[in-house]
């Protein structure tokens, strides 16, 4: 089973790169953060075309998250994060893909910061930690992944010098990531490459952030130990991030033996 996060960075202006590239890849679910798309704007009939069954939680300028399966419609189990009934924001929804538990994640930028947006980011980071918890225990694969907006450490950008006062890299966000790993949740991508620098994930638009390859790992994947066992490989289709009018973000995918 291929599983994939991708931010999208507005599924609709990005429609025809992400088709050409399901296309292509056929993985078997994946989970899409940035919609930038009301409920009845996501293109579920051309996905389903494609031959993707989906379930997703849509805004209409930012945000959005859904999951993508070609193996089983997804089940949905939560549309939005626990924590909170006054957060309205569609930064999360979670469903079963064949007997694979996904929870698919838009975590808070925060910038700028101080203020109130990091706030937020670092309150729906502790909430996100109490849920995991609660997740990390069931007797199924369960997989937390998106974009996490952290950088977990310095090893996980291409240089620190222009990024020292971004919510990204700053020590409350990094510390709420690592408490996800103190759970016991395996970062797969760091796990497939413990002693290398690992694929970065995310290359700016500004300042010709792609030709210098000056990137950023920001999305993750998060396996509780059933799904850890089942982990073959591990990786991020870097070159999805070169073609005309790309995402971004590259998309960043595991393999599960069945």
């Amino acid at each position: 089973m291929r599983l994939v996060t991708f931010n999208i960075n507005g599924v609709n202006r990005r429609l025809p790169n992400l088709l050409g590239w399901l296309e292509q890849v056929q993985p078997d679910a994946v989970c899409l953060q940035e919609l930038k798309a009301a409920d009845t704007q996501f293109p579920a009939a051309e996905l389903e075309a494609a031959g993707y069954s989906a379930v997703w939680v849509g805004e209409s300028r930012w945000n959005g998250v859904a999951i993508l399966s070609r193996i089983g419609a997804p089940v949905v189990t939560r549309r939005r994060l626990p924590g909170d009934a006054d957060d309205r924001q569609a930064r999360y929804i979670e469903a079963a893909v064949n007997g694979v538990l996904i929870g698919c994640l838009y975590l808070p930028n925060g910038n700028p910061r101080p203020g109130p947006k990091f706030d937020y980011k670092l309150a729906w980071a502790r909430r996100l930690t109490a849920h995991a918890a609660s997740l990390y225990s069931t007797e199924a694969p369960v997989i937390l992944c998106g974009d996490y907006n952290v950088v977990p450490t310095d090893a996980d950008i291409y240089n620190t010098r222009s990024w020292k006062t971004d919510a990204l890299l700053q020590p409350e966000s990094r510390a709420a990531f690592h408490s996800l790993l103190d759970q016991g949740w395996t970062d797969a991508l760091r796990e497939r490459f413990p002693h290398d620098p690992p694929p970065w994930t995310f290359w700016s638009y500004f300042r010709e952030a792609w030709s210098r390859d000056a990137g950023l790992r920001i999305d993750h994947l998060l396996l509780n130990g059933l799904a850890a066992e089942r982990l073959t490989d591990a990786g991020v289709d870097r070159a999805v991030r070169g073609v005309e009018g790309a995402s971004d973000h590259a998309p960043a995918w595991i393999d599960l033996a069945d």
